[in-house]
């Protein structure tokens, strides 16, 4: 039996569902022509969002600059855009690129590939040119839809054929098609449900080199059930998506909105005074954010943040990365108790969720695991490790990657899937990550995580942000060097030395601590560490610890 299967077997799935207003009851005639459309389209987003469309045809679905698209006319929309992906040859097993911003142009084609059994892949806006060249040559595309602002990046990839998806003067790029004329005058009936369902396939970051595939099946609604017993959500939410919708965190909730039927607000680049006035203009009531957006609106002056009304807000869902430092606990010292943090990864999905009270108490911890959700911490030799010690973290679930598109995939121990991250549980029963399994240094025989030292540096009054890398030491064989974004009073290097020498361990002091203006990220605001670490100081510095 499946996870849902048991689940709703035992009343728990059914009750998650029912708290957040999905169970619930439909004109008999709705709900047959919703179980005829899901019966007929799976689970995945052709089946889901076409379920919207009886269910909700009237709703708003997308809300982005260029105005409101019902759930029935975004249905009617992907039909058009579905049959012209077609007369260029897309079919069922066929591979559509999509590098879009957070528009309507990316639900289309997502919804238009899936009509079709095509898997979409979806392309990082951030992506170098060659990193591009190198996934297209992998995943052999037929179509890549884009917004007109990367047709030269793209311009070294073998591409047959382009689509454009936003276009930033009239007319576009001359003789490539776009979304907006073939939806115009294309025919948005009904198409006949393909043999094969679609897969999504999310690229890793890239940050270590070429980015990887990670392709997704449907999961149904565990991946919902999941979510949803650890973060209130509701049916009917209006939800700001401001984390990019290629990323994981921001197709989830895309996802997600099938299920929920939310109003998703969509604005192309994210902006924090833009972010806070489409939340207040939009009556939002739950905001979709990777951590670094949360930094850069605390950043505004204070008169700004006063000036906006966030009370129509019950839920700040954020992940990607790490919450440094107290960065929990400032933005509901300014906003309210509202924050939830996902920790897990582009191949295992969710592994844990920190709440409110969660980042109260523990603003370091990742949370507890969510419903249908194993983690556990592993030595070297795949053995459990006792509660407290730390060790390699493996998640089971039923949202685990199948493997990367490429080939190879992450390590599997008894069904269950490497992060690639150290971490323990400790007596509180919440999940302590302590930083990747391949940036830890040894220095000196003493083991070190580079992110206690930026959680430290981090928590310092008049450091912005940071970050810590390991660099070679004839000396020690690896040291640290820190990396701080400094506010407008400045501080010394030694000061803040002090600072991390009063808090942490003698051998966690770094060597350096450099001083610069920003830290270099990528578009899912992962910091780049591989910059970092190739750094070379202009000047000598003197010896730390």
């Amino acid at each position: 039996m499946s996870l849902l299967g048991k689940a709703l077997s035992a009343g728990s799935g059914l009750k998650v569902l029912a708290t957040s207003g999905v169970v619930r009851p439909y004109a008999p005639t709705t709900l047959a022509r919703m179980g005829r459309t899901l019966a007929e389209w799976g689970l995945g987003p052709a089946g889901g969002f076409a379920a919207l469309a009886v269910r909700h045809p009237d709703r708003p679905g997308v809300v982005d600059e260029l105005g409101t698209l019902t759930y029935a006319e975004i249905h009617r929309r992907s039909n058009a855009l579905a049959r012209a992906l077609a007369d260029l040859g897309v079919g069922a097993g066929d591979g559509v690129a999509i590098m879009c911003r957070n528009h309507r142009g990316f639900v289309d084609a997502t919804l238009a590939a899936a009509k079709l059994g095509a898997d979409a892949l979806y392309l990082n806006t951030a992506f170098a040119g060659p990193q591009l060249v190198d996934v297209i040559a992998r995943e052999k595309p037929v179509v890549v839809i884009h917004d007109e602002e990367f047709t030269g990046l793209l311009d070294g990839a073998a591409i047959e054929h382009r689509i454009l998806a936003w276009t930033d003067a009239a007319g576009g790029v001359a003789a490539t098609p776009t979304v907006e004329g073939l939806i115009a005058d294309g025919d948005d009936a009904d198409l006949v449900p393909p043999a094969r369902h679609s897969r999504l396939i999310i690229l890793t970051s890239g940050t270590t080199g070429t980015p990887k595939g990670a392709p997704r099946n449907e999961a149904g609604v565990d991946a919902a059930i999941a979510l949803l017993s650890r973060m209130p959500l509701r049916e009917g939410w209006r939800t700001h998506i401001a984390a990019p919708l290629f990323h994981t965190w921001g197709i989830a909730h895309l996802l997600l909105a099938m299920l929920l039927g939310s109003t998703m607000v969509l604005r192309r680049r994210f902006d924090p005074v833009d972010a806070l006035e489409a939340v207040t203009t939009e009556r939002c009531d739950s905001v979709v954010v990777i951590p670094v957006m949360l930094q850069r609106i605390l950043a505004l002056p204070k008169e700004t943040l006063a000036s906006y009304d966030l009370s129509s807000v019950k839920v700040v869902a954020s992940s990607g990365s790490a919450l440094p430092g107290d960065l929990a606990v400032q933005w509901m010292d300014q906003f309210g108790d509202h924050l939830y943090n996902i920790y897990g990864s582009t191949e295992v999905a969710y592994a844990s969720i920190a709440t409110p009270t969660d980042l109260r108490e523990a603003p370091t911890s990742a949370g507890k695991p969510p419903w249908g959700t194993v983690v556990r911490i592993l030595d070297a030799e795949g053995g459990e490790m006792p509660a407290g010690e730390p060790g390699r973290i493996f998640v089971g679930n039923g949202l685990l990657m199948e493997g990367y598109t490429g080939g190879g995939g992450k390590e599997v121990v008894d069904g269950l899937m490497s992060t690639g991250d150290v971490g323990r549980f400790r007596s509180d029963g919440r999940l302590y990550v302590e930083g990747r399994d391949d940036e830890m240094i040894v220095s000196g025989g003493e083991n070190v995580f580079p992110k206690e030292v930026e959680d430290c540096l981090a928590r310092h009054p008049h450091v912005v942000e940071a970050a810590a890398v390991g660099v070679d030491d004839a000396e020690f064989g690896k040291r640290l060097r820190a990396f701080v974004v400094v506010d407008d009073v400045g501080c010394p290097e030694d000061e803040l030395k002090d600072w991390v020498r009063q808090n942490l361990a003698r051998f966690k002091v770094p060597r350096e601590i450099v001083t610069i203006e920003e830290l270099p990220r990528n578009a899912t605001g992962k910091v780049l560490k591989r910059d970092l670490a190739s750094w070379a100081p202009q000047t000598s510095t003197e010896g730390g610890e």
